[in-house]
């Protein structure tokens, strides 16, 4: 008798925490949920991300809605002749064609998408249209370029010299293999250094990579961009993560938004993005949301994971905000009523 009373009044209490742990559980996600209004504030991946948040507070600090803002942000170094990874002068293709994916999401979850548009500079415009003038998400090749030439896109030339001049040193040794921040280490008209020399240290003005960037406006809304020429001298037709809702991008507008740098394909396999949005719903704090899903990745291929890049930048619906990447070198620059467009370097993993 003794025995099943101790074994009720175990049972009994056990109950009572795991009643407790659900009860906290609920509360932790009921103030996750909660939004911040009236403390706009915009992130972005990578150096250069400082002059695209300019452009995104220009529209943010008068008010409005987070999903120009981006728009307008990651247009920046779309348009940036120095800029070898993204939009215009973007690295080619080993055929030396220049092809760009990018992706946009607003606060109701629309989102629209373009991959293997060539010949248009502002990719992230043409996704927009995609998300607001289709019923579909995505469009690729030359359905995407006939469907922005079709609503008012300019066809140009997006190989600038310097960038057909790497592509053509690449070619004396047709080495294609992802390299560690390989894209902080691209040519530079200043020097007359070759592609993929390495010039700088991680975080200046030579270092790039795909743009993501997401915001939160003054009502608390959240929306994010991503947008990028992709891995430079990949195979034709090649896809990474950046297009991909869900991979290189994604908004949940009761919990954060997150984005997503690096070598996409080990993104597209833990679906990053997602995983990082979901984790947050689970109570997890940005940057520890962020390590999680670098910490897949490194379970996943501990060896692989040693010679990559792979970064997270996440934000709540509290304008919490934090990153995580695998190597040292992802940098992230931060803008609100608070924070002077700051550069921070990621945290990371080995």
């Amino acid at each position: 008798m003794k025995n099943r009373r101790s074994f009720l009044k175990t049972a009994a209490l056990s109950a009572a925490v795991f009643s407790l742990d659900s009860v906290t559980a609920t509360a932790a996600r009921a103030q996750a949920k909660a939004p911040v209004k009236g403390k706009p504030i915009v992130l972005s991946t990578w150096d250069f991300g400082r002059a695209a948040n300019e452009a995104a507070w220009e529209i943010l600090k008068k008010g409005g809605r987070a999903l120009d803002a981006v728009e307008a942000g990651v247009r920046v170094p779309e348009a940036d002749p120095n800029n070898h990874t993204v939009g215009y002068s973007g690295f080619p293709d080993r055929d030396g064609r220049v092809t760009l994916d990018a992706c946009i999401m607003d606060e109701h979850g629309n989102c629209g998408s373009v991959a293997a548009l060539e010949h248009v500079t502002h990719a992230i415009s043409v996704a927009r249209l995609v998300m607001e003038k289709t019923p579909h998400v995505m469009l690729v090749g030359d359905g995407a370029l006939q469907f922005a030439l079709a609503n008012g896109f300019k066809k140009e030339n997006l190989l600038t010299p310097e960038s057909e001049k790497a592509w053509k040193e690449w070619l004396k040794t047709s080495e294609y293999k992802p390299v560690i921040n390989i894209e902080n280490k691209s040519y530079s008209p200043t020097n007359g250094a070759t592609a993929f020399n390495p010039l700088m240290l991680p975080g200046n003005v030579y270092n790039h990579d795909t743009i993501g960037m997401v915001a939160m406006d003054a009502e608390g809304n959240l929306s994010g961009a991503c947008t990028t020429s992709g891995m430079a001298f990949k195979l034709h037709g090649r896809v990474g993560d950046s297009p991909i809702i869900g991979a290189g991008l994604y908004v949940d507008n009761e919990i954060g938004a997150a984005t997503s740098t690096g070598v996409g394909e080990e993104v597209i396999k833990i679906v990053g993005s997602h995983l990082v949005v979901e984790l947050m719903r689970q109570g997890y704090p940005p940057e520890k949301a962020c390590k999680e899903a670098v910490e897949r990745i490194v379970k996943r291929s501990p060896s692989k994971a040693k010679e990559i890049q792979v970064g997270f930048l996440a934000l709540n619906k509290k304008g919490q905000y934090g990153a995580y990447c695998l190597q040292k070198g992802f940098s992230y620059a931060v803008l609100s009523k608070d924070v002077n467009n700051t550069l921070i370097d990621g945290k990371h993993y080995f």
